[in-house]
């Protein structure tokens, strides 16, 4: 049996899910998590083989659990789920390792193949969200990225460069250039711009 952690805030939906897939002969769901932070937490607890989780959660949201859960054990399979699938999230989500990237509203039996997939060590990343990665025209380097996310969570340049083990001097370097590419007058209309866009 594959043993699947969920993490989603909106409880029908993530007890809908659990339902799912506990109808399944290969999987079994061994907890489920409010928020990212819970979930990092139980994955710690638990060591699940695969960690399905929401991208837009409170406290923590699916992206930076993802890489919290993997930063702990490398070998851990993750899949998001998302409403809204960005090219730059997507590009973000395989940097930190992780395996499955789907839509909400993915039929109930892909999901179950996406997680007997990712288990097996590969990955399943959804076409339509794959093609718009693939048609994105983003000018930010993943630094640039980085930095720019860091600023929507309302981060000083000093918090950044602690987070992005980078010296100050250096996240102000990677904001300029952010700011330059989007001709953006500050840093936090360059991170709107660029989330507008669906670069983040």
């Amino acid at each position: 049996m594959i043993r699947v952690l969920i993490a989603d805030d909106e409880t029908l939906l993530r007890s809908a899910i659990a339902s799912l897939l506990d109808m399944s002969e290969e999987l079994r769901v061994v907890a489920q998590a409010r928020d990212g932070a819970e979930a990092v937490a139980l994955a710690a607890d638990l060591d699940p083989d695969v960690v399905l989780l929401d991208l837009e959660m409170p406290r923590l949201d699916g992206l930076e659990a993802a890489r919290r859960i993997i930063g702990r054990r490398p070998e851990q399979a993750v899949v998001l789920l998302t409403r809204h699938a960005r090219a730059g999230v997507l590009r973000a989500a395989l940097a930190a390792g992780v395996r499955g990237f789907l839509p909400k509203s993915v039929d109930p039996g892909e999901l179950e193949r996406a997680i007997v997939h990712v288990h097996g060590g590969r990955r399943w990343i959804d076409a339509d969200i794959s093609a718009a990665a693939m048609m994105d025209d983003c000018p930010l380097t993943e630094r640039e990225l980085d930095v720019l996310r860091l600023t929507t969570e309302g981060l000083s340049v000093r918090e950044i460069s602690d987070r992005v083990h980078l010296a100050s001097g250096t996240v102000r370097n990677y904001l300029s250039s952010a700011m330059q590419k989007t001709g953006a007058p500050s840093r936090h209309v360059a991170a709107r711009i660029a989330t507008e866009r669906g670069w983040l």
